[in-house]
């Protein structure tokens, strides 16, 4: 499995509320949040961790770069205008295997993600599985509509009768990458279009519930973060 980070944002919400470290290198119990990914990622199945970072973050440049694994950890510097042009710099790392892509704040319970990734390995016939939550705390929630069988049927704005949001956590084939490299050329720039792309690419992908997922915006969602954590 092939993991990779996206750790390129400037985390201006944090900074304008006080947060004097850039977003990647705020702790949560004590353990910075890139560092936390990292080390639940080697732990899992890792072929490669592959991390973006923004040109302007020189702390979390040299931060990274201190990092030893016993794999492949492969760091691209490079300022990107969203997340999606930001995977799409990290594509080359991805393509031959399955991989496990999120953004570096996302927060979720270790053992939840390992019954996920366990599952999404062993399952041959998907084309890729996401990370859902019934935990709703997102200023611009992404709805996940499925079916009885909880294959994704599509990705909402808005719904009054989807249960699940998207979690940030994508696990994907490297079918993924054509649809992410038609998406760049057809002018889109947000990860929901493209999750939406691949609906309409055909691709199978399965919904996978975790109890909570949690995003690091604000200065209070670092609080909550480690309350969740403990």
């Amino acid at each position: 499995m092939n993991y990779a980070i996206i750790a390129a944002g400037e985390g201006s919400r944090l900074a304008q509320e006080g947060v004097s470290v850039p977003k990647p290198l705020v702790k949560i119990n004590g353990l910075e949040m890139i560092r936390r990914l990292i080390d639940i990622f080697a732990n899992n199945r890792a072929s490669s961790i592959s991390i973006i970072v923004n040109e302007e973050m020189t702390m979390v440049q040299e931060y990274v770069k201190t990092i030893k694994l016993d794999i492949p950890l492969n760091i691209i510097v490079k300022s990107t205008p969203s997340s999606m042009h930001s995977f799409f710099e990290l594509r080359d790392f991805l393509r031959n295997e399955k991989f496990c892509l999120t953004t570096v704040d996302t927060i979720f319970r270790e053992a939840d993600f390992v019954k996920y990734i366990n599952n999404f390995a062993a399952d041959k016939d998907l084309d890729g599985m996401m990370a859902v939550t019934d935990y709703i705390d997102d200023e611009k929630p992404l709805y996940v509509d499925v079916d009885t069988d909880m294959m994704i049927k599509g990705f909402l704005d808005q719904s009054d009768d989807c249960r699940y949001i998207s979690g940030g956590i994508y696990g994907l084939t490297p079918k993924a990458i054509d649809t992410l490299e038609k998406c760049l050329v057809s002018g889109q720039s947000r990860m929901r279009n493209f999750q939406r792309q691949l609906v309409a690419d055909g691709l199978k992908l399965k919904a996978y519930p975790f109890s909570k997922i949690l995003d690091v915006d604000h200065a209070g969602d670092i609080v909550k973060a480690e309350e969740f954590l403990k």
